[in-house]
């Protein structure tokens, strides 16, 4: 059993975060020198934040060292790809094409498998894996019939999450709307949020933007609108809204995105599609009545809808009939309560 790359591209994103700080005493000063009196800055960073960042950054410190050493002694195999299984926290929703994943598969066919995938041993199946990340090579390696290079790691479900959004962020950004299922299937596994926000490299108040969404928003509207890359918070958020709003709009944006012409256009567009049917108003339903007097002259006009019934009434009969409803209405709601009781 051979030892293979280290996969260390996962760090790449914290390599900023290794650099020593610069000194802040008297380097480069000579001795003897008198030191000018420091220029007080006219605005003031408050405690809170710096104290936040600093915390923040050293987060990404110890997480940056944790997987270092792991990757360190990850193992080099070649896998059977039957014998592994996607990541348990799925990031990323069907792309709208597939030519970078034809072209990619056409690579490996001609040159062979360049970088080694990353897996991890099946937690709950013995003999099984299950991608920490190179998902596409991972699958590009079972429709070409072939072994997969990968370097196994031992990963709880929390490094794993980590190891993995990290890595792909440094190849290719996921959309928001990725990004917000990502946190919420973390969040489902009991991924502590301090591991979500460093899988993600967010902070608190855009993890609370991101998990909203996916508590309105039923995922299987998510993965029937896609990735849709070029839709950024504000209008997910505005579609939540109208889902909460109205609990009909859910089986409209449904139907629309089940239908064919929709399921052909590209995630953008089928996210236009859904926010334009959510935020469209259905009319109220309404009847109307005319009310006629003995000789069949029109006395008043009942309007009936959803939500109300107005009765408007002639001039000459308004008074007299507004006592005679005072009268009546209380039999009348009682005849209906009765009526309804029967049903």
């Amino acid at each position: 059993m051979s030892r293979k790359g280290s996969g260390k591209s996962i760090l790449a994103n914290f390599g900023a975060f290794s650099e020593p700080a610069p000194s802040d005493g008297n380097a480069g000063q000579a001795e003897g020198e008198t030191r000018p009196l420091p220029v007080q800055p006219l605005a003031r960073v408050g405690a809170g934040v710096i104290g936040a960042t600093h915390r923040s950054l050293s987060d990404l410190r110890e997480q940056r060292d944790r997987l270092q050493a792991i990757v360190d002694a990850g193992v080099g195999l070649e896998i059977d790809p039957a014998l592994i299984d996607p990541s348990p926290f799925p990031d990323r929703l069907q792309d709208d094409n597939s030519v970078d994943f034809d072209k990619l598969k056409r690579l490996i066919a001609e040159e062979g498998q360049k970088l080694p995938v990353q897996v991890r041993k099946h937690p709950g199946a013995e003999g099984r894996y299950q991608v920490v990340y190179g998902h596409r090579r991972w699958r590009a390696a079972k429709e070409l019939g072939i072994k997969l290079k990968a370097t196994v790691m031992d990963l709880s479900d929390a490094e794993l999450v980590v190891a993995q959004g990290i890595e792909n962020a440094a190849r290719q950004d996921l959309s928001w709307i990725e990004r917000a299922l990502f946190a919420w299937r973390m969040d489902e596994a009991g991924i502590k949020p301090r591991d979500i926000r460093a899988a993600l490299s967010i902070d608190d108040p855009e993890l609370a933007r991101l998990r909203s969404v996916c508590r309105v928003l039923p995922q299987d509207i998510i993965e029937a609108i896609g990735r849709a890359p070029k839709v950024g918070r504000p209008r997910w958020v505005t579609l939540a809204d109208a889902v909460s709003a109205e609990p009909d709009v859910l089986s409209r944006v449904r139907k629309i995105l089940s239908g064919d012409k929709v399921l052909r256009l590209p995630s953008d567009e089928r996210f236009k599609q859904a926010l334009a049917v959510a935020k469209k108003v259905p009319p109220k339903k309404q009847s109307s009545l005319a009310l006629r007097g003995p000789t069949g002259e029109v006395v008043g006009k009942a309007v009936f809808s959803e939500v109300a019934v107005k009765l408007t009434i002639e001039e000459a009969q308004a008074s007299a009939f507004a006592d005679f409803m005072e009268e009546e209405l209380p039999a009348l709601i009682e005849r209906f309560f009765a009526r309804e009781s029967e049903r």
